[in-house]
């Protein structure tokens, strides 16, 4: 325990922030083992799958983004949360909000998002269904959009991916979320290595990936190594605690963690490879203790120039290098429910997350909704142009023609509206999601009453809409993990041969 308080403390003396030290251990994060490529669940002769997971804390309404209601359409439409029909822009199927010159803004910062840009770029890979949900509370909601409401004995979608895909990787299922969106599966028979590993801080996170490295004048390595050597074959062995629990599965764990994952890290150099914070000194400087920022760091930079303020770019930058890196084949990512303000150059500052994120909109929903859709689409559309510059292993395909991009929420807002624009708005079972997939069948699946606001779903086999049934969660689970390639026959789930070409 000495050494973990002593390397703790060395870290926190770097001056690359007050912040490295609580997101670090010993010797990196929670390493997840043991691995057996053999407990695939779906042939891999075709090559990995990539998921990434965009948690839209606190309730995102697909009726303010990609589905929106005129108002002239409705016979309701100045009770409803629908909007003028010049706020409306078709893109295909899609009738996206769009308060580019809506003149609003949330906590003075402004809110004028096209939802329609998003759309056009990105039209031949987008998909947005319909679901109803069954819960109303945060984190069960969360939980169950990645579940399916306990569709596969709890197993989450990211963890049926990490067991498909990822028993070579050293992190194969990294977690940047909070709350419902981070929480395990519940199925105890799955294998350890599968479930999160949570990233509490991504622009530190790398910097716990080697024992010895970012430690000035530190031991040397190979002493590490040698001490390593000793406790796990001499000291571990003799002690009354090993030996009375040298059995359970957790003592077996531990052993995989400390030895050839950990190896896997240090030998794949991730400490460099995924430290996205720059060297600037005095606030970093990472050379003065032998460190430096990724290969990839004007690149990600540019695409993410607050990654040093704001979380939600930081989290996109490292997720995308870890998906480059062959680190992870599922990263998850969200807002938190804190308010997070940029500090402008010269003074002032801006929004860049309202406090409870998408849940702000209990007190004012379409400023919230825009503003929050806003920042989900553009940190989605800045992670597929990275993945799409990157080939996957010479095979012709780029990272993101094996990506599929799940933006995953609580659950919808309550349809009416009791201001024309200034109003709040409660918990709602009834929603939509949106997906982007190269290798899926772009459009939408559902719809929307435009007298009511509420999403009805469509004929699984066909796609066509059905006004006459709402998409269930464990439908909407099936269906994302068949258009990733896993089989999901076995237990039962339905065939969601709509989103399939």
């Amino acid at each position: 325990m000495s050494h973990i308080i002593t390397r703790r403390k060395a870290l926190a003396s770097m001056a690359i922030g007050g912040g490295v030290a609580a997101s670090l251990s010993a010797f990196g994060p929670r390493l997840l083992g043991p691995r057996d490529p053999g407990l695939a669940l779906a042939a891999n002769g075709n090559g990995k799958r990539f998921l990434i997971t965009l948690g839209l804390t606190g309730g995102a309404s697909i009726i303010d983004s990609f589905l929106g209601v005129r108002e002239s359409a409705s016979e309701a439409g100045n009770l409803l949360n629908a909007f003028p029909d010049n706020q409306i822009n078709d893109v295909g199927p899609f009738s996206c909000v769009d308060l580019s010159a809506a003149g609003l803004s949330i906590i003075g910062t402004p809110t004028n998002f096209n939802h329609g840009v998003f759309a056009r770029k990105h039209f031949a890979d987008l998909m947005v269904a319909t679901v109803e949900t069954t819960s109303v509370n945060h984190v069960l909601a969360q939980k169950r959009s990645l579940n399916g409401n306990a569709a596969w004995g709890g197993r989450t979608l990211q963890e049926m991916v990490a067991l498909t895909y990822g028993a070579d990787c050293p992190v194969p299922n990294a977690n940047m979320a909070s709350f419902g969106f981070l929480e395990p599966g519940a199925d105890p028979s799955m294998p350890a290595y599968v479930y999160p590993e949570s990233i509490g801080n991504p622009r530190f996170w790398s910097l716990g990936l080697d024992p010895v490295r970012g430690i000035l004048n530190g031991p040397d390595s190979a002493v590490i190594e040698l001490a390593a050597k000793l406790r796990s074959e001499q000291l571990d062995p003799e002690s009354t605690f090993f030996k009375t629990f040298r059995k359970s599965r957790a003592i077996r764990k531990w052993l995989v963690q400390r030895g050839a994952t950990r190896d896997q890290i240090k030998t794949l150099d991730l400490i460099t490879k995924l430290t996205i914070i720059p060297d600037r000194p005095p606030e970093f400087p990472l050379a003065k203790y032998g460190l430096e920022q990724t290969p990839d760091g004007a690149k990600i930079l540019n695409a993410f120039p607050l990654l040093e303020q704001d979380p939600l770019h930081a989290q996109a930058a490292l997720g995308y290098l870890l998906i480059k890196y062959g680190v992870s084949v599922s990263v998850t990512l969200s807002p938190g429910f804190n308010p997070v303000f940029y500090t402008v150059p010269g003074g002032g500052s801006i929004l860049v997350l309202p406090p409870l994120a998408y849940d702000f909109s209990h007190g004012a929903h379409r400023v919230t909704q825009n503003f929050m859709w806003g920042r989900a689409l553009d940190v989605c559309d800045k992670m597929i142009d990275l993945l799409k510059q990157d080939e996957y292993q010479n095979t012709g395909e780029s990272l993101y023609d094996r990506s599929l991009f799940y933006g995953a929420t609580d659950f919808g807002r309550t349809k009416i509206r009791t201001a024309p624009v200034n109003f709040g708005t409660g918990h709602d079972l009834n929603n939509g999601v949106f997906m982007v997939c190269a290798k899926g069948k772009a459009g939408l699946y559902g719809g929307v009453d435009s007298n009511t606001a509420l999403t009805y779903g469509f004929d699984l086999q066909s796609g066509d809409p059905d006004r006459s049934r709402t998409t269930s969660e464990n439908e909407l689970f099936a269906g994302i993990l068949q258009l990733l390639g896993i089989d999901t026959s076995s237990v039962g789930l339905p065939n969601v041969r709509a989103f399939r070409p």
